[in-house]
């Protein structure tokens, strides 16, 4: 009993730890210190430019610009606002470019010496369509102006503290692009500070440094308040589809730090993203770490200097550890030494079956596959479809749903533990059970059929008698020490998420010679130990969980808890009560999962997302009004059928999937302007101007010969078009047209299919129903899309 007592005991104190690690501090007033980060003030910023959306070259986007031109010059920062044009072409997929015409805004507050390279902070003032862009990123623009106002109290800086709003993030790093490129005060710029946001709650992360960033984390150690940052967020990162205006930055060689927040997802570029369900208590968070770095950067007389790249992360109760990637090897082979100690010690007083170590080891990665198999047919289970917009129907419910994945996951893996004392293979028709039920809820699944296939194998082998529980547990440690070392050779900034946990597992086997010493004194050590590790674990699944839409993800939180649970979770041979604690927590588990999957989650707080456009095709003179959303609720479907119209399905080239859709009365409305004409060197110019009310055009350009578009809107891009395949351009902000050249091999025939979206309701088609308050427009919902081809010869 003083084990599964010990057990509760560490997960109780891992939960609260890690919540406590999680919380966001109070807001600060508006009559905090002057030198002070305040969210209270900052939030009359936010109130000011997002109260509506405002994407890239809209009325509204125009009005927020203006808005921030006057906020700085009354703070003296002599705001300028710098035109231009920015593309970006996609690192995934090198005939596709995004571009468009920018207002950046920069201002700046002079320091004693203007001749020091500068301190930036950066944030984008523009939304997405439909959301007011609360918390992405007009929170990020008020911090900045937060944080140099309360610069400005302490007095003149050493060097100049330069405002960088850039306009055009949400359409593809637009204005980073531009100003980067081509603006001049980018070469002053000497350390940067980029404010994001993927959610409107939860703590802020510094996620992402410059190259070399060895001061950088210093500075971060020395200056930081309770920071949440880690050299693995980095290393992922830069594997991830994702950018902000720091990988711009970054790619230009500029130093600096990354930071954002990405709790409460359902908000992400969400109409349901207000200053009302903005998260105060996380504004103040993000203002406090970065007014922290940027004042000592600001009055340092010299910036953080190059250095080597280190690994670094937080302990629980937020201490900051960094060290040269070599040094991991060295937390290894310490492990290593404990680990061994432990087993010497635990030999001179029992038995200790070295077959023990192998079965302990499979038992370990049973445990970990069997809860990816769990987890995984737990997420099919709920009904919701992946993608960003099937994800919502659970992040309408976000903390049930984490909780259902937690509970199955620990479970699982508790259950596994507890087996390995009595040894019955049996348990390895759990995780395939799982797959089966994965492959009944959503159809064939052969991922999840391969994982258990793999899991039911190794535990075939682990199981079968009775594991020492010493033995065990440094089987598990050995195979952690493997993966470490894996870790270690091929990603040493993530190394140190294995390595830290397996210190303190060998620490606690080092000292309790595994757990084969009984008593009190003993079961206190592995508690305190387990209670530190599973609040280490806990932080990585809580992040692991907001990361992706991938239960799989928690595998690693799993594996990192091994070390520091097993002696606590693996009862003596033939104790009922603590073999109960995993099928509890996994029954708790699916019954939770089955909550989610009846519940209707959406309310006035959390409404569906509809998306529904008029589509007009000006080739074939027809109409349709579509879908875009996966599913069709009443509302949108009600829409379809308006005048007794019929369901059908509807493909086109900017849709990835047939969409829901019904055919819809046509209306000749005005189409793009499109010429092509040779310019004075030789090349093509093709010059697009958009349809009145169009404020973005997407274009599809298909040559029948070799040719490479060379620039778009006066911005140097290079994009090549294979002969017969195409290459896209979506551009924004260009009422009055743009160019985009070409530089063709030789006389050929070009397409351009295009798209352009008039972000309003045909007048002359019959209005839209109101939607319930349960129900929101999303995205370009509402919307016309004209459609059609043109053709050129040269």
């Amino acid at each position: 009993m003083g084990r599964l007592l010990a057990l509760a005991a560490a997960l109780i104190a891992a939960a609260l730890i890690a919540w406590a690690d999680a919380r966001t501090p109070a807001p600060a007033p508006a009559a905090a210190a002057a030198a002070d980060f305040s969210a209270e003030r900052a939030m009359a910023d936010i109130g000011a430019i997002a109260s509506v959306p405002h994407p890239i070259g809209s009325p509204a986007d125009r009005a927020a610009r203006d808005v921030l031109v006057q906020r700085m010059a009354a703070m003296g920062l002599d705001p300028q606002v710098r035109r231009g044009a920015g593309v970006e072409v996609s690192r995934f997929d090198p005939t596709r470019a995004a571009g468009g015409f920018v207002d950046n805004i920069v201002g700046v507050l002079p320091g004693k010496d203007r001749s020091l390279p500068a301190l930036a902070l950066m944030a984008h003032y523009d939304s997405v369509p439909a959301s007011p862009g609360s918390a992405d990123d007009a929170a990020g623009v008020a911090a900045v102006l937060e944080t140099v106002r309360a610069i400005q109290a302490r007095g003149v800086p050493a060097r100049d503290v330069m405002v960088l709003l850039t306009d055009g993030e949400e359409a593809g790093l637009l204005g980073a692009n531009a100003f980067f490129a081509s603006d001049p005060s980018a070469k002053r710029i000497g350390f940067l500070i980029n404010l994001e946001a993927r959610g409107s709650a939860g703590r802020a992360q510094m996620f992402q440094t410059g190259q070399d960033n060895g001061q950088t984390v210093a500075l971060l150690q020395r200056t930081a308040v309770r920071p949440q940052a880690s050299s693995l967020t980095g290393f992922v990162y830069q594997h991830m589809p994702n950018d902000t205006d720091f990988t711009v930055s970054r790619k230009a060689g500029v130093a600096g730090m990354n930071y954002a927040f990405i709790g409460h997802q359902f908000d992400y570029h969400s109409p349901s993203s207000t200053p009302a369900t903005t998260d105060r208590g996380t504004l103040q968070d993000l203002g406090q770490q970065v007014l922290a770095s940027a004042a000592a950067v600001a009055f340092s007389p010299v910036l953080p200097a190059r250095a080597p790249d280190v690994v670094f992360g937080q302990t629980p109760g937020g201490l900051t550890l960094a060290y040269p990637p070599a040094v991991g090897w060295l937390v290894l082979a310490v492990s290593a030494a404990l680990l061994a100690w432990g087993v010497m010690r635990a030999r001179r007083v029992e038995a200790f079956p070295w077959l023990d170590l192998a079965r302990g080891a499979g038992a370990a990665l049973f445990a970990v596959l069997s809860a990816v198999v769990l987890m995984h047919f737990t997420r099919r289970a709920t009904g919701a479809a992946f993608g960003f917009l099937a994800q919502r129907f659970l992040l309408a419910q976000a903390p049930r749903w984490e909780a259902a994945l937690v509970l199955t996951g620990l479970g699982m893996l508790l259950l596994a533990i507890a087996e390995a004392a009595r040894g019955r293979r049996r348990v390895i028709l759990l995780p395939l059970l799982a797959a089966l039920l994965s492959c009944l809820a959503g159809g064939l699944d052969v991922l999840a059929l391969e994982i258990a296939a793999a899991a039911a194998v190794v535990g075939a082998l682990a199981y079968g008698r009775p594991v020492s529980r010493a033995g065990a547990w440094a089987g598990a440690m050995v195979l952690l020490l493997v993966l470490g070392a894996v870790a270690q050779a091929l990603a040493p900034p993530a190394a140190f998420v294995l390595a830290w946990p397996l210190t303190l597992g060998a620490l606690g086997a080092a000292a309790t010679a595994l757990a084969a010493r009984r008593g009190p004194a003993s079961l206190i050590v592995l508690g305190i130990l387990g209670a530190v590790g599973l609040a280490f674990a806990a932080g990585f699944a809580h992040s692991s969980y907001l990361s992706l839409d991938l239960p799989e993800l928690l595998a690693l939180p799993l594996l990192i808890a091994l070390p520091v649970i097993w002696p606590l979770a693996q009862p003596d041979e033939g104790a009922p009560p603590a073999r109960l604690v995993g099928p509890i927590l996994l029954v708790a588990g699916l019954a939770l999962t089955a909550a989610v999957r009846l519940n209707h989650p959406y309310d006035a707080r959390h409404p569906l997302a509809t998306d529904v456009v008029y589509q007009i095709d000006q080739d074939a003179r027809s109409a349709w009004r579509v879908s875009v959303t996966p599913g069709l609720d009443p509302w949108s479907a009600g829409v379809l059928k308006t005048g007794g119209a019929s369901l059908t399905k509807f493909s086109n080239w900017r849709f990835t999937r047939p969409m829901d859709a019904a055919s819809a009365p046509y209306l000749d409305l005005p189409g793009p302007q499109m010429s092509l004409a040779r310019g004075a060197d030789g090349d093509l110019v093709l010059h697009v101007v958009p349809p009145p009310g169009a404020r973005t055009i997407g274009l599809r350009l298909t040559s029948n010969t070799v040719a490479t578009v060379t620039s778009v809107g006066g911005a140097a891009v290079h994009l090549a078009i294979p002969p017969g395949k195409s290459a896209g351009v979506n551009w924004s902000a260009a009422p009055d047209g743009f160019d985009l050249i070409l530089r063709p091999a030789g006389p050929g025939r070009l397409t351009v299919a295009y798209a352009a979206t008039v972000e309003q309701w045909p007048a002359a088609a019959p209005p839209l129903p109101r939607r319930p308050a349960d129900v929101m427009a999303f995205d370009t919902s509402d919307s016309t899309v004209l459609t059609g081809t043109r053709s050129f010869s040269w």
